[in-house]
């Protein structure tokens, strides 16, 4: 995709996703999430056989989306708001049922849309610049990408309610305290390359045992543990149908390292 908007990079399976509107700290317009919903939906660069995994991130040092596009917002009827909503939900929807681990990559700020984005991903690594929250209200707004719905998931419900009741923006190592974030680092290059090597080391495993335990992870939250322990059993019964269940315990006890064939 030659879009501006978007900038692409595949290198060795993973592929770096970059949100490309510096000039308007990354944010959030109909054109961004339109063309993320295409790129998601298309199973063509997204889901060929050597796709491993993925690196969300934004162009520059001062955000990674600093929230939906406000001056678009301000004009939208009731209607076109809905509607709005619904395209990032879709977007932040796509995002987790891609069958590979996706990772956000978070330098400055990330906002409103921004944080729900961030969220949308398995898992958070931030630099020590990077700035979260959740600050609809503070424009009579309230979370429309997915917040509600996703960050007492990640926190608790006490630290959700207060952020978005508030809109108060906390810094990337209070973020990382209350669950938000995953680990912190001092430069972007570190964070970026942190990322690179952990999806490396997640593809020396089982692609398919990986994208099991992703939606299995997924389709279990806010389930009730019986609810939650009867999708766990389908999905390790799934395992048993597999090349790569094959491949893994055969390598083992040969202890040999496996050669996974994906399915």
């Amino acid at each position: 995709m030659t879009d501006k908007t978007l900038l692409l990079s595949n290198d060795r399976g993973v592929l770096t996703i970059t949100v490309n509107r510096p000039n308007a700290l990354n944010a959030l317009n109909k054109e961004v999430l339109t063309e993320l919903r295409a790129l998601l939906e298309d199973p063509l660069p997204l889901n060929g056989s050597d796709l491993r995994g993925v690196i969300l991130t934004g162009a520059g040092e001062r955000a990674f989306v600093a929230g939906a596009d406000i001056r678009e917002m301000s004009v939208m009827t009731p209607d076109e708001g809905e509607a709005f909503g619904a395209l990032g939900q879709r977007v932040t929807r796509l995002f987790e049922e891609l069958p590979v681990p996706v990772i956000a990559c978070v330098s400055g700020y990330a906002l409103g849309g921004g944080c729900e984005l961030a969220m949308a991903s398995d898992f958070i690594y931030a630099t020590s610049s990077a700035v979260f929250g959740q600050p609809e209200v503070s424009l009579g707004l309230i979370p429309g990408f997915g917040g509600c719905a996703r960050l007492h998931h990640l926190v608790g419900p006490g630290w959700a309610k207060e952020l978005i009741y508030t809109g108060r923006k906390i810094d990337a190592i209070e973020a990382r305290r209350i669950g938000l974030v995953n680990r912190v680092f001092d430069t972007r290059e570190e964070m970026l390359d942190s990322a690179a090597a952990t999806l490396a080391e997640i593809a020396t495993r089982s692609p398919v045992a990986v994208a099991l335990c992703k939606s299995a992870i997924g389709d279990s939250v806010g389930r009730a543990t019986t609810d939650a322990l009867a999708i766990e059993k389908a999905a390790f019964r799934k395992t048993f149908m597999t090349g790569d269940m094959r491949e893994g315990t055969a390598a083992f006890l040969a202890k040999r390292p496996p050669s996974f064939p994906g399915h």
